[in-house]
């Protein structure tokens, strides 16, 4: 699969007249929870033309390739990427650090290096704290409930207390957020909710669980009144404009 992702990626270059510079997996098969029948979340970071920044009229800062029961196959131009890394991005940066990476340059290497100077805590910890939130009152709380959705509210949860505890990025694989922040009375359940994702498809239902959904909601509640406290941060453009403008000498 990996090989046809890469050739599809060089059709985008090629049709699209861009340079990707970074390419990578997004969502659950770069956390390691995929289901069965889970597509694949393919994101990249691209750079046109030199003059193409130079127009008048607004060039589009997104190319959507692709999107079917397969493949979603999406990405943002380097100009949107570096204005979304100024506000400390949270996605922006899972892209980053994903685990799978389709593509990577010299510039996707030099991204990395800089990014780590634009991590905002509080941002981090807000948008983990947000997706759990939505997560766990859209759909925890039937009798019966999506499987998949447990993952997407206790991930969130273990990666907002792994950026307060260590202040930087949290990993983006699953399994090192569960080995470092998941409390150990619920380290059986959750893996043996994971096995059973693993073997299911996207679908699958389960009965609720109370006591992950009173872990769930406890957890927010922490993260909340801690966030609260956090110091929001103030970064500035230089080091991006110089980043910027160093790339459009390809």
């Amino acid at each position: 699969m990996k090989e046809i992702i890469q050739k599809k990626l060089e059709e985008i270059e090629k049709q699209e007249h861009v340079k990707i510079i970074l390419a990578v997996e997004s969502g659950s098969r770069a956390w390691g929870f995929e289901s069965a029948d889970s597509d694949y979340d393919v994101r990249f970071i691209y750079v046109r033309e030199p003059e193409m920044y130079l127009r008048l009229d607004n060039v589009r800062d997104v190319i959507e390739w692709q999107l079917d029961e397969v493949f979603d196959i999406s990405g943002w131009d380097i100009k949107k990427a570096l204005q979304l890394l100024y506000k400390s991005n949270p996605t922006l940066f899972e892209w980053i650090n994903s685990p799978i990476v389709y593509k990577e340059t010299e510039e996707a290497l030099e991204l990395r290096d800089i990014a780590k100077e634009y991590f905002d805590v509080k941002k981090s910890v807000m948008h983990y704290l947000n997706m759990t939130s939505t997560t766990f009152n859209n759909y925890l709380q039937d009798d019966m409930v999506k499987l998949k959705k447990y993952f997407y509210a206790i991930r969130p949860i273990l990666a907002a207390k792994y950026a307060i505890e260590n202040k930087t990025q949290p990993p983006v694989k699953f399994d090192e957020l569960k080995e470092t922040m998941l409390d150990e009375y619920f380290m059986d359940k959750v893996n043996h909710l994971l096995e059973l994702k693993t073997n299911s498809n996207e679908r699958e239902y389960i009965p609720v669980i109370s006591g992950l959904n009173k872990y769930i909601e406890n957890n927010m509640n922490e993260i909340k009144k801690y966030a609260s406290n956090i110091t929001d941060l103030q970064f500035k453009w230089d080091r991006l404009n110089q980043y910027f403008l160093k790339l459009l000498k390809y």
